[in-house]
């Protein structure tokens, strides 16, 4: 049966106020119709950043800004290599800018801190491709060539790199995005030289050679947020209990512990979805559209007078932002002193060792702001020759950011009879 078709060829094209780029058009009937799809609306109801706003009070934009944004870069970029002489036909700017807009589409609550604890197993990114595929259904087939594109399946594949790659318009506008809302000025990026600097070279995406000064920036602006923002040791120690509060309300939803929850949580708390029930059953994907922030937020408030002790108290001191002390280190902790401490909170806290898994926690943090493994930022020069940005680069910069910095955590509570100090440990040579 031949599915209706939402398109309302009566919809006018729209102006967005943004407040880091001005107005953005919104070019084409079928984004306005797109936007305004449930799916779509719940990313209003998502925070790009996740729990940062506990460090930076303005982080509070949501994927919907975001996505927005990313798309309004997409049009500048499609403008340059065009003006270029690089061909980009109707139906294929309509799909590339289709797809940067619901790249994100795919994200759960509180965007990559619980990514992998709604759904185990499952990355957003896969989760986005089920959506467009299910949205392009419900409009007749007019985002296949989206979906295409996002995938990497499709002939051009400069139209994907613009979406997803080391250099794309996701990176760009959440770099200058975010710089905006928590303040902090390192990750300003010149976004606009960056774009008129684009072309394309066999089919790929390249950038002629008098920016490379800008592609320094931004991969060093790229390295600073991370340690600033997004690997914040706070906001780090903020979301780890977030994703123990949510682990703990599973296992005793698993164990038929009665919990609080909205219809769409209680389901994914219940059950273990995976990327083929995902596939197999329309329901899943139904059910993970309507759940956002809120259905966390309100949950977790409510499990504060939950009978369980674990489930309370990571519940309250999230919701009071007691956070957990944090401490970094170049080299591992050990497990001994794990232990140790899990000994201790556990006296404190009165919960056996086991349970003290959800207080005390270790893990390593990895910032790589520049991959030279993967996929790379390739620029063309005078000469018409094609290199990497590290190769061209005559600043060690590039080659030193190239390499991944790793660091190690621990966190656990201070509980207020037990100084702070005497939880101070050894760290592993």
């Amino acid at each position: 049966m031949q599915l209706e078709s939402k398109v309302n060829l009566n919809n006018k094209k729209k102006i967005v106020n943004d407040p880091v780029y001005g107005f953005i058009s919104i070019p084409q009937e079928i984004i306005f119709d797109v936007i305004q799809h449930p799916y779509f609306q719940r990313l209003r109801r998502i925070k790009q950043l996740g729990l940062t706003e506990t460090v930076y009070p303005g982080a509070l934009h949501t994927r919907f800004h975001h996505v927005l944004g990313a798309m309004h870069l997409m049009t500048k970029a499609i403008t340059t290599i065009r003006r270029k002489g690089h061909e980009i036909s109707e139906s294929e700017e309509k799909a590339v800018l289709l797809a940067i807009l619901l790249h994100d589409i795919g994200h759960g609550p509180f965007s990559h801190a619980l990514e992998h604890d709604i759904v185990s197993g499952v990355s957003h990114e896969e989760i986005s491709a089920f959506f467009i595929d299910r949205l392009s259904d419900e409009f007749n087939g007019e985002l296949d060539l989206a979906l295409e594109i996002f995938k990497n399946k499709y002939p051009k594949k400069f139209l994907h790199q613009l979406v997803s790659s080391q250099l794309d318009m996701d990176r760009m506008d959440y770099l200058n995005r975010d710089s905006f809302y928590t303040g902090v000025s390192e990750g300003v990026i010149g976004s606009d030289r960056i774009i008129e600097m684009m072309t394309v070279v066999d089919g790929e995406l390249v950038l002629e050679e008098k920016s490379i000064y800008s592609i320094e920036k931004f991969i060093v602006a790229r390295r600073l947020m991370y340690w600033q923002v997004y690997l914040h040791k706070t906001v780090v120690s903020a979301e780890f209990m977030l994703i123990h509060v949510l682990r703990r309300a599973k296992e005793l939803a698993l164990s038929n512990i009665e919990i609080f929850g909205s219809p769409a949580l209680l389901y994914f708390m219940k059950n273990k979805i995976t990327s083929k029930d995902f596939k197999e059953n329309p329901i899943n994907l139904e059910y993970f559209a309507m759940l956002d922030d809120y259905d966390i937020l309100g949950a977790i408030k409510v499990w504060q007078n939950h009978s369980d002790k674990v489930l309370s108290e990571l519940s309250k001191r999230l919701i009071n932002r007691d956070l957990f002390k944090i401490e970094i280190s170049q080299t591992k902790f050990t497990d001994a002193d794990i232990e140790k401490i899990k000994l201790k909170i556990s006296g404190e806290l009165n919960i056996t060792i086991d349970e003290s898994a959800y207080f005390v926690y270790s893990d390593m943090l990895t910032n790589n702001a520049y991959n030279d493994e993967k996929e790379n930022i390739n620029l063309i020069t005078k000469k018409g020759e094609v290199l990497d940005v590290s190769k061209a680069s005559d600043n060690l910069n590039i080659s030193a950011l190239s390499s991944p910095v790793e660091k190690y955590f621990l966190c656990y509570p201070i509980v207020k009879s037990t100084p702070a100090r005497q939880l101070t440990i050894k760290h592993e040579d």
